[in-house]
C-alpha cells in the first residue's frame, strides 16, 4: 500500500479525510471513468444528464463543477451552451479532464482546489454542480457555505451523490454489497481491498438525503428539492441561493 492514510484512520479528523481523499483519487484517477461506470451499472452518465436537466443549465450560464473528476459535468454543461469551470482537489483528475478532446476549449477552465476554501470570487457563478462531491469533503457545512458564497443571488446548486438509506435493513444490505464489490475491485485493480471500500465507509458517515437538505436550508439555501434516483439509493439535491 502507498503512503495514503489507512481507511481505519481516514475519518479521524477533517485533515485526515482531506489527505486520504486527495491521495486516494490520485491513485485511482486513471481508472476513474471505468470504475464509475461499473459501480453505477452503467447509469452514471444518465444520472449526470438528469442533474443538468434539473439544475437548468442554459446557454451563456457560468457553471462551476466541484469535485469535477474527469470532467463529465463540465463537458455536459458546455454542450448546452454554458461556460464551465471544473475544480478538483486531485491534480491527476484535472490533467485527465484537460486532455480529453473538445470542440469548445475556450469555454472550459480547470482548477486544482479545495471545496472548503474555493479560490473563487464571491457571487461569480450562476450554477454550481457536483457529482459525488459533498460526501467526500472533510467539512460539509463549510463546503456548503463556500458554494453559497460563490453563487450569484438566485443561482442554483445541483448535487448528485450516493444516499444513506433510512431503513436499517436496506442500509445494511446496500453497504454490505458495496463493501464486497469495493474490496474485490480494489484487490483486482490495486492489490488493496480498502481502495474502493472507502465509498461505503463514507456513505455510512454521510448525513443522508434529508440530512444534507437540512444543512442546505440551515446555510440559507431556498427551494431545496430532493430527487430520489435508483430507488433512493442515489439522490439529486437542487437548491437556490
Amino acid at each position: 500500500m502507498d503512503d495514503r492514510t489507512s481507511l481505519e484512520t481516514a475519518f479521524d479528523s477533517p485533515e485526515a479525510k482531506r489527505r486520504h481523499v486527495r491521495q486516494l483519487f490520485q491513485t485511482i484517477a486513471d481508472r476513474y471513468d471505468v470504475i464509475t461506470r461499473l459501480l453505477s451499472w452503467g447509469r452514471d452518465r444518465h444520472w449526470k444528464t438528469r442533474l443538468l436537466d434539473l439544475v437548468g443549465v442554459w446557454k451563456g450560464a457560468r457553471v462551476l463543477d466541484l469535485a469535477c473528476g474527469t470532467g463529465d459535468l463540465v463537458f455536459g454543461a458546455v454542450e448546452r451552451g454554458a461556460e464551465a469551470t471544473g475544480l478538483d482537489i486531485t491534480p491527476r483528475m484535472v490533467q485527465i479532464a484537460q486532455a480529453k478532446p473538445t470542440m469548445h476549449p475556450t469555454k472550459m477552465h480547470w482548477l486544482v482546489g479545495d471545496m472548503t476554501a474555493l479560490p473563487i470570487t464571491s457571487a461569480s457563478f450562476d450554477l454550481v454542480t457536483t457529482g459525488y462531491g459533498l460526501r467526500n469533503v472533510p467539512d460539509l457545512p463549510k463546503a456548503i457555505a463556500e458554494i453559497r458564497r460563490v453563487l450569484k443571488p438566485g443561482g442554483f446548486l445541483g448535487s448528485l451523490d450516493f444516499n444513506r438509506p433510512d431503513a436499517p435493513w436496506v442500509r445494511t444490505v446496500y453497504l454490505t454489497y458495496l463493501r464486497i464489490v469495493g474490496a474485490t475491485l480494489g484487490w483486482v485493480l490495486h492489490r488493496d481491498p480498502d481502495t474502493y471500500r472507502y465509498i461505503p465507509e463514507s456513505i455510512a458517515r454521510y448525513p443522508g438525503a434529508e440530512g444534507v437538505a437540512d444543512l442546505l436550508r440551515a446555510a440559507g439555501f431556498l427551494d431545496v428539492r430532493v430527487t430520489a434516483v435508483l430507488g433512493g439509493l442515489m439522490t439529486i439535491h437542487i437548491a437556490r441561493r
